[in-house]
């Protein structure tokens, strides 16, 4: 009697809580949260374990949420307080950003510098088990949950990549992640800039970063590179102020939610920190949300060139909401947008000029023929030297900063628009 009771309670609570409808809305309302309600009650006289009733209400509300889409879902009252800590730029891990594709672990981008960075896992690759338990029947907290854990424990992923026929395993040690948002530095006669993410100290991280080039480099400076790449996002807020810092008026993002009048437009306050200098973004498919965000109002607003490839995709827009005493719900609540109306979800945002991660090696052509290799051809003027011989292509060998490609071709289209006086706004 006292389960009944409560498991009628329950029904009870969840059906006061409704907003009122026509009389046949809620007796079918009733009659779906009857069967909430007896199945709640069999599980918990009949299953084969004993499992507690806190446990499977979170599972019913996470398993309710996580229906609708893969970015909503319930944080218990831990998970909440470590994503409090996340979004202020330290937290304990391995260093990825995830999210659930197909039934598994879908990482969206490594972050910099961390144990997951450094032991090789790449942005697009599948988490299929975790200490050997599969991934497959688990929500995607409880998947993080099992990869968070004790600073200098080590963790077992097998990893599914894309392009190779078996999956492999890889260990990792956890660790405090730090993460300092912006980095910076000066390249050749341009500023780059590095933003790994949006936490509370990307807007002063990047304030600090382009006033200390802006000094370095003085007139010389001949523009910026904005490097988005394997960003996966974070708070909104600090998207639109890292648009702001290079825009000087317009539209940075609009969101627009389930009801017509349910729209927020964010615009920029004017001033820009470059001093109108050319920019060019580099993203890729690890490259999400607030990231795009970025790379949207500055390619709307043509203020940038985007360089890359496509983006990740995701264009909505997740509500934390806190649930009195427990932990909280984090809803899917509207979609972002880009100043000229395009939707950021599921599309992302397609570069100005598409191209792909490639490293740059020479190619043996084996000896080349030249005059000076022909029999009996005229000697050089030059000291009467002989030059014949066989001769190879000079500076064959790869130049500069050649391992990262994307950036060599953003810094090389910087040099382009400055020799053409070309400008954005």
């Amino acid at each position: 009697m006292k389960r009944t009771a409560l498991c009628l309670a329950l029904v009870g609570l969840a059906f006061s809580s409704l907003p009122a409808v026509g009389q046949s809305g809620s007796s079918e309302t009733y009659r779906q949260l009857q069967l909430f309600g007896d199945v709640f009650e069999r599980v918990r006289s009949d299953y084969v374990e004993e499992v507690t009733d806190e446990s499977l209400i979170e599972k019913a509300i996470n398993g309710m949420l996580t229906s609708l889409d893969p970015h909503s879902g319930y944080l218990n009252a831990k998970s909440y307080r470590d994503m409090q800590v996340q979004t202020k730029g330290e937290f304990g891990g391995l260093g990825i950003e995830v999210t659930m594709e197909n039934g598994v672990v879908k990482v969206v981008s490594p972050i910099d510098d961390t144990p997951a960075f450094r032991a090789g896992v790449k942005a697009g690759d599948f988490i299929t088990r975790i200490d050997g338990q599969q991934v497959l029947g688990l929500t995607l907290t409880e998947a993080v949950e099992k990869m968070r854990g004790a600073v200098n424990t080590s963790i077992a992923l097998t990893i599914s990549r894309p392009g190779q026929e078996r999956p492999f395993d890889i260990s990792i040690t956890r660790a405090v992640i730090k993460i300092n948002s912006v980095r910076s530095r000066i390249e050749g006669d341009a500023a780059y800039v590095r933003i790994t993410s949006f936490n509370e100290q990307t807007e002063s991280g990047l304030k600090k970063a382009m006033a200390k080039l802006k000094k370095d480099l003085g007139d010389e400076m001949r523009g910026v590179v904005l490097d988005l790449r394997n960003n996966p996002g974070g708070l909104l807020e600090q998207a639109v102020a890292v648009a702001d810092a290079f825009l000087d008026q317009g539209e940075i993002v609009s969101t627009r939610g389930r009801s017509p009048d349910d729209v927020q437009r964010f615009s920029a306050r004017g001033g820009d920190m470059s001093d109108g200098k050319p920019i060019v973004v580099l993203i890729n498919g690890g490259s999400a949300s607030a990231s795009e965000i970025v790379a949207g109002a500055l390619q709307d607003h043509r203020r940038a060139l985007v360089l890359g490839t496509n983006s990740f995709g995701k264009g909505s827009v997740q509500t934390i909401i806190p649930m009195a005493g427990h932990g909280a719900m984090r809803l899917t609540t509207s979609r972002y947008y880009t100043p000229s109306g395009r939707s950021i979800q599921a599309t992302g945002i397609e570069p100005d000029i598409e191209i792909v991660q490639s490293r740059v090696e020479p190619i043996d052509a084996g000896p080349q023929r030249t005059e000076a290799s022909l029999q009996n051809a005229l000697q050089s003027e030059k000291n009467g030297e002989d030059q014949s011989g066989d001769a190879t292509t000079p500076g064959a060998g790869p130049t500069g900063t050649a391992e990262d490609y994307q950036l060599v071709r953003a810094l090389d289209l910087l040099r382009g628009i400055t020799l053409y006086g070309r400008g954005f706004n």
